[in-house]
């Protein structure tokens, strides 16, 4: 059943309290949210609130400023047996010790639309045929988020019996899939409140394998302005889609140099920092001179690399076009503007994390890649973070998206491993 409730003024549609005791059911209660970014998240996250509050756990929100979407973080205490090994100057490096100050298992609420997308079932009723979990969000990614879910209440049995000698902290973030907007909210939380988590594990769809580095991503958008005239007079105008032609063929260039840098990383699926044009718009008839065109593109960059490296030889190009653009007609020339930016993961100070991973896996194998996550701005607030989590990169965003069934039992057993590295000495 479903019941009503309201938060901040927000009328929303929610589970009732009948809590699941696996990840399939909780993955089947979550995918009936329907989280698409451009809707609120609150109804999802206002159940996983009651469910922690059931479990005598305190959660924290943070919020957007509109108020119709939150973040949750909430902690599992460790016990009464805690080994406060931080504080001690005979630390020794054990498996245990490398989560002296906690855990975070991190993952986002929300999904990308499924508009224009060809369904063969209901994309927020989660459906099971043979060996797959159908359903948006399936594998990206509250497939993690429901192991973490069903992880929870056994993390607090043994906080309770004063076993668990490390913090367990869960995060649920909002708009992960349109610029990673939540998380940042999130840890300049933490940082106010002098939480410190040692480690975090961010779940997106890996195959339950290590990823150890992954891209930044920077979005811009450039507006050219240009002078209308007639086609026949086109001396009189400045024609803003060829300048913008112009200013894309030398992104494409950049981006050809960028593919034979010496400092390529050959551990990524793809080994070199990337620009990319992606849209572009402008033009009234083909009668008349433009006086507008916009375009974006995106570069994606390996974790050496800044976004400096591109823009500063870009605004260079775009200081040039715009000066011949004005010698012609002083109200014209070029804004180039960012719209997103997602910071790079390195795996720089995360090798006893990976050492942790490696031993409960049984898999040593590091992998980088070219998506970015929120991964990265932890890491950039001094967390060391790895990427693991059930599902295929794949299947994300995909009309029909899946996770197998086996995923989930493979997630289920590392995060029992995971909790049990928390409370016995290796």
């Amino acid at each position: 059943m479903t019941v009503s409730t309201r938060t901040n003024g927000l009328s929303h549609a929610v589970m009732d309290t009948d809590y699941p005791l696996n990840s399939i059911d909780w993955l089947t209660r979550l995918i009936a949210f329907d989280t698409v970014s451009r809707h609120s998240n609150l109804a999802l996250i206002e159940d996983v609130q009651r469910y922690c509050e059931q479990l005598g756990l305190t959660v924290d929100l943070t919020f957007n400023d509109a108020k119709d979407k939150a973040n949750l973080f909430v902690t599992v205490a460790a016990g009464g047996n805690a080994n406060n090994s931080a504080n001690n100057n005979n630390n020794t490096n054990s498996s245990a010790d490398i989560i002296n100050h906690g855990l975070v298992l991190s993952g986002h609420t929300d999904v990308v639309p499924v508009d224009g997308q060809e369904w063969t079932s209901e994309p927020f009723t989660a459906t099971i045929r043979g060996d797959k979990l159908y359903g948006r969000g399936a594998c990206d990614m509250k497939g993690f988020i429901a192991c973490a879910l069903t992880l929870l209440p056994k993390a607090v049995k043994l906080s309770n019996a004063g076993q668990l000698r490390r913090p367990l902290h869960l995060a649920l973030s909002f708009d992960e899939e349109v610029g990673c907007l939540g998380a940042p909210l999130i840890l300049a939380d933490l940082k106010a409140r002098g939480i410190i988590p040692d480690y975090c594990i961010v779940g997106e769809p890996t195959n339950m394998t290590m990823v150890v580095a992954h891209k930044g991503i920077a979005v811009y958008r450039c507006r050219v302005h240009g002078k209308s005239a007639h086609s026949s007079l086109t001396a009189t105008g400045v024609n803003a889609i060829s300048y913008a032609s112009r200013l894309i063929g030398y992104v494409d260039s950049l981006a050809e140099e960028l593919s034979h840098r010496d400092d390529n990383d050959a551990l990524f699926d793809v080994p070199y920092s990337t620009l990319s044009v992606g849209t572009i718009q402008g033009g009234t008839a083909t009668n008349i001179v433009p006086n507008l065109c916009e375009f974006t593109f995106d570069y994606r960059n390996l974790p050496h690399m800044t976004q400096d490296d591109i823009l500063a030889p870009i605004q260079a190009k775009v200081a040039e076009l715009s000066a011949q653009m004005q010698a012609r007609a002083a109200d014209t020339g070029i804004e180039l503007m960012q719209e997103e930016s997602v910071p790079a993961m390195t795996d720089d100070e995360s090798s006893e994390l990976q050492a942790l991973i490696a031993a409960l896996t049984g898999d040593s194998k590091r992998h980088k890649v070219a998506y970015a996550t929120e991964g990265g701005q932890f890491t950039n607030s001094g967390i060391p973070t790895i990427i693991c989590g059930p599902g295929s990169i794949e299947q994300a965003h995909k009309a029909d998206e899946y996770v197998e069934l086996i995923e989930i039992e493979h997630c289920d057993s590392f995060l029992q491993r995971l909790l049990e590295s928390c409370t016995t000495d290796k």
